[in-house]
């Protein structure tokens, strides 16, 4: 099996950075892939791991034959070669060294590759060389270089996404057809295999909504009223994929993100002081996504930056929440651009204080005004302040401490030991919140005593208390 992605540059450059765990995945072909290569993202079933500063690698993967697989990237195109049958590109073994490079540096050898590799990549290169390539350097790590081969490929899978879309609307209305009330006879069954249908398509977030609309089904009283609902949010993704080419650039990037196509950072670095306001891991399958909010002193802007860890492994980024950092971020496309990628830092990290907040009567606003850039964003997020938790009929609620006006506090937030936390340091009295508002509710992530200032630019009272 091998893979070439646009063109072969010769990697005669400096050191080559690092794929992360994101860009890796990125390349899988389909769901099968991605799981197969994350479960061979750790260094158990490797050996004659290794590297050199032109961006290839290389690594035997024990198989269940007698010969292990040989595997070699040149991340520079990126392209593969493997001695397995797969006939996928590319192939799980790729995707496994490719994912234990990103999370685990100290199993790689730098040095010269392994007789096997080196052909492989001598004729790569020598290929590259006759054919005029410029050389690849750093940069060539945010994806596929931008050719005509690479554009057919995006085409190609415009073409597939386009005839997914297409079939789950026809489900869509064979559902409503048949009425939702009969959907919870039927089982999960019907949802998997629209939502496998959805992978093979290679819209990974479309099958996402899929399989939510599945979890809906009997889920307790009123549920047929939220299923119509998210069919409905789903019927829009849809139709705003089949009308892309009529929807405002800003949207259209929005579109393509949430039915699961990869996009990439871009636009002037935003140069900030930037707040850290939380930090914490979810866990998906043997991927772990951490989020790390920030808040822009000057510019006033919140940003979110994701990270991934392959096999169980943590993310290697993280910054130490309630410290400033004097940062460069640069966003990714889309409604609301909250999502941002960390640039050159300058200087030491500072302690801080809170970020400005709003009232809690004015959160609703600021969620509605997001969704007109993004209809299918579930929360925004917002720091509210002279806020008091207090116990409601259905659970808690953050009350204004000088208004008549209150926010549920969201059902994922009542079992964690973090809304105890906040009930804590409030007392019984005001305190500032950083979290998200959306339809379910607000959800807090960190607070700040309610002594926590600043004075003559010295941060005064205790740190801030993260509640995930």
């Amino acid at each position: 099996m091998q893979l070439s992605h646009g063109g072969e540059p010769s990697p005669t450059g400096g050191p080559v950075a690092r794929w992360s765990v994101e860009q890796v995945l990125a390349l899988a072909p389909d769901e099968a892939s991605r799981r197969a290569g994350t479960r061979l993202g750790a260094a158990g079933p490797w050996s004659g791991t290794g590297c050199d500063a032109a961006g290839a690698v290389w690594g035997l993967c024990k198989g269940s034959g007698s010969t292990p697989y040989r595997t070699v990237v040149d991340t520079t195109g990126p392209a593969c070669s493997c001695s397995c049958p797969s006939r996928k590109f590319p192939c799980k073994h790729a995707l496994g060294l490719l994912l234990l490079r990103a999370s685990d540096d100290a199993a790689f050898r730098p040095g010269e590759p392994a007789d096997w590799a080196a052909a492989w990549i001598e004729g790569r290169r020598a290929r590259a060389a006759r054919t005029g390539e410029p050389a690849a350097g750093g940069d060539s790590m945010r994806g596929p270089v931008d050719t005509g081969a690479a554009r057919k490929r995006a085409e190609r899978r415009a073409e597939r996404v386009t005839g997914g879309a297409q079939e789950l609307e026809q489900r869509l209305a064979d559902l409503l057809r048949g009425g939702l009330a009969a959907t919870d006879r039927s089982g999960h069954g019907p949802w998997e295999e629209t939502a496998a249908r959805m992978v093979d398509a290679q819209a990974p977030g479309l099958a996402a909504r899929v399989r939510e609309l599945g979890a809906i089904t009997g889920s307790g009283p009123g549920w047929p009223v939220r299923l119509l609902e998210e069919c409905g949010l789903l019927h829009l993704l849809d139709t705003a994929w089949l009308g892309r080419d009529r929807l405002p650039d800003p949207l259209a990037s929005t579109v393509r993100t949430r039915v699961g196509l990869p996009v990439s950072a871009e636009g002037p670095p935003v140069r900030d002081h930037w707040l850290v306001l939380a930090q914490y891991d979810t866990p998906d399958g043997r991927i772990v996504t951490r989020r790390i909010w920030l808040y822009g002193r000057e510019t006033g802007r919140t940003a979110l930056l994701l990270s991934f860890g392959a096999a169980g492994r943590s993310p290697a980024q993280a910054l130490p929440v309630g410290a400033m950092i004097d940062a460069e971020l640069t966003p990714y496309p889309g409604g609301g651009r909250l999502r941002a990628e960390l640039g050159e830092q300058f200087g030491a990290t500072a302690p801080a204080g809170p970020p400005p907040g709003i009232a809690a009567a004015a959160a609703p606003a600021v969620y509605g005004n997001a969704l007109r850039d993004d209809p299918w964003l579930d929360a925004w997020p917002v720091t509210l302040r002279d806020v008091i938790p207090v116990p409601s009929k259905d659970g808690w609620q953050v009350a204004d401490a000088h208004a008549d006006s209150a926010l549920p506090i969201a059902p994922a937030a009542l079992s964690r030991p973090g809304l105890w936390k906040l009930v804590a340091l409030s007392g019984g009295g005001p305190v500032t919140v950083f979290g998200e508002i959306g339809h379910r509710g607000f959800d807090p992530y960190a607070a700040w005593d309610p002594g926590e200032g600043e004075e003559g630019g010295r941060t005064t009272g205790r740190p801030v208390v993260q509640l995930l």
